[in-house]
């Protein structure tokens, strides 16, 4: 059985349309009109033990709202979905005690009072037996390289230090899933890098299963071997991440360095002149027409060097994001 199954899960929502101008919002207080937002639509994905997969999609995607129902913390307005067996929204302690959600926009640590004393008191909450804690404890700090900041209160330190003691005082219970939303959101390069380095290693050491959202590529790429992706609360790819670039990208990018000398003026037919910088050139061309292109250098120029490489991940993404917008 996967870790995490979910069938047609659906949550929609029913909005109040507040209208312009005072003669329409006192109307209001006496016929109401609504509208129904759908912002999960039937979604269907099995995710297995020990897999760290992308949840991906633009704001408003359905994401967090996804995130929410698995941890219990709303309700779905249909379909069906299991964690460890268990419903989420059904909110058994037993599943409390076996996942952890962190969301990079909300704080869990007491403002200010050093992550120790809240560390504490999630030991007592989760009913953590003192050699297990402290090992766990000293673990994740050396792990992040955070053992220095236990004693200081949260509110002095830094956005990068904050999120390090949020991370483990989502572990410190050893859960078996983790979702993460936006772990990573507004923190700088040095600290984005530590948080991918230490969820790397404690999935590789404790083989946890982790859903994570990010609107940083680096972060996909550099964890996530299998991603989902959704738009407007509808799925529309789960496969593997390199699968995604063949499946919705045209196009490739082409470098050639030309020898001295020999700056071709016949290459625009086939693509478009991305960069042009001394005996280089670099291209955009259509999959279709990379051998002819490359065939043609070829046999009429004279050539140092020629690179053949993939369109970045992140105008991948966006093309589909576009590609699944609904027409008006």
């Amino acid at each position: 059985m996967s870790v995490i199954e979910i069938n047609n899960l659906r949550k929609t929502y029913r909005v109040h349309i507040k209208q312009e101008g005072l003669l329409a919002s006192l109307k209001g207080f006496v016929r109401r009109k609504y509208r129904t937002v759908r912002a999960v639509d039937g979604i269907s994905a099995k995710i297995e033990e020990g897999e760290i997969v992308g949840f991906l999609g633009p704001n408003g995607a359905g994401k967090t709202t996804t995130l929410k129902m698995l941890s219990g913390l709303i309700f779905p307005t249909s379909g069906e979905a299991t964690v460890l067996g268990y419903v989420p929204w059904q909110r058994d302690n037993a599943y409390r005690r076996q996942f952890a959600l962190v969301m990079g926009q909300k704080n869990q640590l007491w403002w200010d009072l050093p992550a120790a004393d809240s560390f504490r008191l999630l030991k007592e909450i989760y009913n953590i037996p003192d050699a297990q804690y402290h090992h766990t404890l000293e673990e994740l700090t050396t792990l992040l390289g955070i053992t220095e900041l236990m004693s200081q209160p949260v509110r002095e330190l830094s956005l990068g230090e904050r999120m390090k003691l949020e991370l483990v005082a989502a572990l410190l219970h050893s859960p078996k899933v983790l979702f993460l939303d936006e772990p990573t959101i507004g923190l700088d390069v040095v600290s984005q890098s530590n948080i991918r380095a230490c969820l790397r290693e404690y999935n590789r050491d404790k083989n946890i299963t982790i859903l994570l959202t990010s609107h940083y590529m680096q972060d996909i790429e550099a964890l996530c071997k299998r991603v989902v992706v959704i738009n407007h609360g509808r799925l529309i790819f789960d496969g593997k991440l390199n699968e995604i670039v063949e499946r919705f990208s045209e196009h490739k990018i082409i470098k050639f360095r030309f020898r001295e000398g020999d700056m071709p003026d016949d290459l625009t037919p086939f693509g478009e002149v991305l960069e042009l910088a001394g005996p280089a050139v670099t291209l955009r061309v259509e999959r279709s027409q990379v051998a002819e292109l490359t065939g043609h250098v070829l046999a009429n120029h004279a050539i140092d060097d020629i690179a053949i490489e993939e369109i970045p991940i992140e105008e991948v993404i966006g093309e589909v994001f576009n590609a699944s917008e609904p027409e008006p």
